[in-house]
């Protein structure tokens, strides 16, 4: 690529693109090319034709997704892997019909079954069942993989395929209904420490910036108080004076409030700083081809895509301690064992990633107190 490439960043605005978008800029492309959902529906495979046709970018970044968290994997899957692949389908094939240089695909390590080895190498790809919370996501970025792999070798595109661990950073969801663990917990405890504190102007500013089910700032305590619960947030009253402190002057000392967090705590995650997720994207845009990351067994080629990871994890309970110390909760955190857990452990193996040449910079300590300070801002 050269700094006057025209690049096309899919989903620019999401927590991925804005990353993306962010470094591109920062490393001086100056052609960049980004479209919301209003300007361009990637489900519309004749809208998407004409927006190629139009513009032609020379190189893509397909970032556009669907996303959620545990819960919303589990409760709309048919949208999940329908969206998806339609999204995929039609950026990949446009890409290939008019000629794209390059096309880097981000998918996730949910696409590695459940009882992977220990950390995941690429290789482990479709050799067991997946977790069942996030399968039809999963299928979809297989299949987006897949596609990539597949063109490549048909038609010799140069399109790359790489697997980010969770990801967490700057324009992340905090969603509470459909946010994902480390946002979830950051807006949560947050909250949590608010309540406690009787601090009710910032509790009304958090759910003005984001409501709650549809539920603002303006809403009576009662209401609010009812959604906090709902979400893990409980409050304990302890006496009738007590309840009437909270309703009334700011009470001296904290309120008894502790955070249900879902499942034991136990499972085991790694995270990566999104803006070091770009600068490994951008890099390997710049430096590698397809040629560069296949691998042959015989006739058969398989596995060309990469991980992007840290290669390092941490219990879901020692997160909640951590961003509980850099908040300042002082509450207790419970864990809901009736609950799923998801999968207990998905650490991505990133010596593929290492042997080309990256390795990531922002420590999860870091990361967290980052992210805390965007939150707030």
């Amino acid at each position: 690529m050269n700094k006057n490439s025209k690049i096309y960043v899919a989903g620019h605005t999401g927590l991925v693109g804005s990353a993306l978008w962010k470094t591109l800029q920062n490393k001086g492309y100056t052609k960049l090319i980004g479209r919301t959902l209003d300007e361009l529906d990637l489900m519309n495979q004749a809208a998407v034709a004409n927006f190629f046709e139009t513009e032609k970018p020379e190189y893509v970044i397909l970032a556009a997704a669907k996303v959620g968290g545990i819960v919303a994997n589990n409760t709309y899957r048919g949208q999940f892997i329908y969206e998806n692949m339609q999204i995929q389908n039609n950026v990949i094939h446009q890409s290939y019909v008019h000629g794209v240089k390059k096309l880097l695909f981000l998918g996730s390590t949910c696409i590695y079954p459940k009882n992977a080895p220990q950390p995941m190498p690429e290789d482990c790809l479709l050799t067991g069942e997946l977790e069942y919370t996030n399968e039809p996501y999963a299928i979809a970025k297989i299949a987006g993989l897949k596609l990539c792999e597949s063109y490549n070798l048909q038609y010799g595109t140069n399109f790359i395929s790489v697997m980010p661990t969770n990801l967490y950073g700057p324009n992340d969801n905090f969603n509470l209904e459909t946010s994902h663990v480390l946002p979830a917990m950051v807006r949560k405890i947050h909250l949590a420490k608010c309540l406690e504190e009787s601090n009710w102007d910032a509790i009304r500013a958090d759910f003005d910036k984001r409501p709650v089910e549809g539920i603002d700032g303006s809403a009576d305590k009662e209401e609010i108080l009812y959604l906090l619960k709902k979400y893990g947030i409980h409050l304990h009253h302890s006496s009738a004076e007590e309840e009437t402190r909270l309703f009334s002057v700011p009470p001296a000392q904290v309120l008894p409030v502790s955070l249900y967090l879902w499942g034991s705590g136990k499972p085991m995650r790694e995270f990566l700083w999104s803006e070091d997720m770009a600068d490994a994207c951008v890099f390997l845009l710049e430096n590698r081809n397809f040629d560069d990351v296949k691998s042959t067994s015989g006739d058969e080629v398989r596995n060309t895509h990469i991980n992007i990871g840290t290669g390092k994890e941490i219990s879901i309970s020692h997160l909640a301690e951590t961003i509980q110390n850099e908040i300042g909760f002082q509450g207790t955190i419970e864990f809901d064992r009736t609950k799923p857990d998801g999968t207990l452990r998905k650490l991505t193996d990133p010596s593929k990633l290492h042997s080309l040449g990256w390795r990531h910079k922002v420590e999860l300590e870091d990361g967290v107190r980052l992210m805390y300070q965007y939150y707030l801002a």
